[in-house]
């Protein structure tokens, strides 16, 4: 399957947001030999700051294989950045609505015709303290499972220290230095011509959110924790949390009025 071409409104995109790119953010940038040359195919990346987006497409960009990103189906309805979203082919999610899945039929799709669709699967900024990456969500290995394409784990670091997760202003002073290391695709292989049960996606999305995380121990040079932080483990807690107070504070009550 021939890569498609980049095309008008994704070179237009590169000459606007390469410049403060090049400014702000000294480059190393390490696996390019791990993005297929050719054929559909999809990058797993870990997600740690606003920017990290563009960091990431600024690197993909120069392998020659332009990313379609997964992005808010709102980005896409008018005016110049609408049209750029269309323009450059990424790909609409219409979240909490009849229309969830088309994004993962339209990233099959994409896959099918030789093109590279870009993850995130956390599905948001980490909450790690740390900023290792979070446990995954299953739309990636979904698509991986049905397509049996390459999956290629993409970590990235750098662009959280110019501007850090919720933060408002960046720190360009002193420049920092985006990290970017590609790894040999993830073997998924004993996943295939299984049912697709949510335990079989769980494993497959485990074992992609490892292989990013082994890719980040590099560039970090240091080792993450053993488990992954899990962001529903401290909504439950918080529910816990909340459920007890008004149990307390009604024992506390009938303890004052004895």
């Amino acid at each position: 399957m021939p890569r498609r071409r980049i095309g008008f409104w994704y070179r237009f995109a590169a000459v606007i947001c390469k410049p403060p790119l090049v400014v702000l953010l000294k480059r190393d940038w390490r696996g390019m030999e791990n993005i297929p040359a050719e054929g559909g195919f999809i990058t797993v990346v870990n997600h740690n700051s606003h920017i990290d987006p563009f960091g990431y497409a600024h690197f993909q960009y120069n392998t020659g294989r332009v990313p379609r990103f997964l992005a808010k189906s709102g980005l896409f309805r008018g005016g110049f950045v609408g049209a750029a979203m269309r323009g450059t082919g990424q790909i609409p999610v219409y979240r909490e609505t009849s229309d969830a899945l088309s994004a993962f039929r339209a990233a099959i799709d994409a896959v099918q015709r030789g093109e590279c669709v870009a993850f995130y699967p956390e599905g948001t900024l980490t909450r790690d303290p740390d900023g290792w990456p979070m446990t995954g969500k299953t739309g990636a290995a979904r698509v991986a499972l049905q397509t049996k394409c390459p999956v290629v784990p993409v970590a990235q670091w750098g662009c959280n220290e110019l501007l850090p997760p919720y933060a408002r202003k960046p720190r360009p002073l002193p420049r920092k230095t985006h990290r970017v290391l590609a790894g040999p695709p993830v073997d998924l292989s004993r996943f295939y011509d299984q049912e697709m049960t949510a335990e079989l996606l769980k494993e497959a999305t485990e074992a992609i959110m490892a292989a990013i995380t082994r890719q980040l121990e590099v560039i970090r040079g240091e080792k993450a924790p053993e488990k992954p932080y899990d962001p529903r483990e401290e909504r439950m807690e918080q529910r816990r949390r909340t459920s007890t107070q008004p149990r307390h504070r009604a024992a506390q009550e009938e303890g004052l009025g004895t």
